[in-house]
């Protein structure tokens, strides 16, 4: 087992010319953390094997998010401000698919080949649209919350979800920037030194704090948030459905629901699976890397090997990938839009299948849908 505060070798014994440790420049070897240098350099296939991973991982994410933007932003029935949030975070899960190429070719290369200068703008891309990803999920469950709650006042504005918008950037920016600037925290190398990160790993007091601050206001808060907003609908209509049974109890029938099909799920088991998906989604991108982050700065650092730690940011692309779908593929009227525009897709889907989708009970459309029509 490797202590915290043992001397760790910055050079390996290497085949390779020039004395390069994990393909190294001795130049570079500055900016990496010591704890990756003490591992046997990988396979090169498993460099190629991960690149092509996030070859697909690209072209799976930039396709589904960049027809979300494309979509419900030229889209006249779509530019609503609940699709706003959307919109931003088809955005950030865009702009989090934008610097894998970096990974991909230092993959390729088998280590460390675009240098400080490609790790920076790597972190920084990643530290800007995961956190705004996070915070616009609270955006989305605050949206559909307050539509719930308050079906009448409730509906947010355009100008209200442009503020709240613009509010996530400036409440995401700083983390960004301070450890750009090495302000308060740094961005360093992690894993196979392919991929970069906020430093979780000097041992200092200013970097525990660091890593404590960033924890919270990345993780806790918006993860809180979305928890909170999720769960109050989910009560809120268990609420409901128990009311409308009750009353046909009284009244001495079947159901209040006119329009429902015997073959129909129960609106309360739809909103649930709604929700628990959305939830489930947010932990599974994030949960990761915040566990890895608190091991790495306050638990035993020799549980984070090279290959441990690419689970977590396969995990974060993945999860930008699925995210269009989620969000956008069940909207009625998108697929109705994208029939439109790509009707070699064969999407088969109706106007009057969109119509009967969107004069749906206030309840069901504001958490089923990804947003309001």
């Amino acid at each position: 087992m490797i202590s915290r505060n043992s001397t760790l070798p910055l050079f390996q014994a290497s085949s390779r010319p020039n004395n390069l440790a994990w393909n190294v420049p001795k130049e570079e070897l500055i900016h990496i953390p010591e704890h990756w240098l003490i591992y046997p350099e990988p396979e090169a296939s498993i460099h190629f094997l991960l690149g092509l991973v996030y070859v697909g991982f690209f072209l799976m994410a930039t396709i589904g998010n960049g027809l979300v933007i494309w979509i419900f932003s030229s889209a006249k029935p779509l530019r609503t401000a609940s699709n706003m949030f959307v919109v931003n975070l088809a955005f950030c899960d865009f702009a989090m698919m934008i610097k894998t190429p970096i990974f991909i070719y230092n993959s390729f290369y088998r280590g460390y080949a675009l240098g400080h200068l490609g790790c920076q703008i790597f972190a920084f891309i990643g530290s800007l649209s995961g956190i705004g990803a996070g915070m616009t999920n609270a955006c989305i469950a605050y949206d559909r919350y307050t539509t719930i709650t308050n079906p009448f006042d409730g509906k947010i504005t355009r100008t209200k979800a442009l503020v709240m918008i613009v509010a996530v950037w400036v409440y995401t920016t700083p983390w960004a920037v301070l450890p750009l600037l090495e302000i308060w925290g740094r961005f360093v190398p992690e894993g196979f030194l392919t991929s970069c990160s906020f430093d979780y790993l000097t041992n200092t007091f200013d970097n525990h704090v660091f890593v404590i601050v960033i924890f919270t206001c990345s993780y806790v808060i918006p993860m809180t948030l979305i928890i909170y907003f999720y769960s109050q609908i989910v009560s809120k209509v268990f609420s409901h459905e128990k009311a409308l049974r009750e009353q046909a109890k009284k009244m001495n029938v079947e159901s209040l629901r006119s329009n429902q099909s015997p073959a129909s799920q129960s609106a309360e088991l739809r909103i649930a699976k709604a929700a628990i998906a959305i939830c489930s989604l947010f932990v599974a991108s994030w949960t990761p890397y915040a566990v890895l982050a608190l091991i790495g700065a306050f638990g035993d650092q020799a549980l984070l090997t090279p290959g441990v730690t690419m689970v977590p940011a396969c995990a974060c692309k993945f999860v930008a990938c699925l995210d269009p779908y989620v969000y956008a593929i069940s909207h009625p009227r998108y697929r109705v839009e994208l029939q439109k525009r790509l009707p070699w897709l064969a999407i088969k889907e109706s106007e009057g299948d969109s119509q009967s989708a969107v004069t749906q009970s206030s309840v069901t459309q504001s958490t089923t849908q990804p947003a309001s029509t």
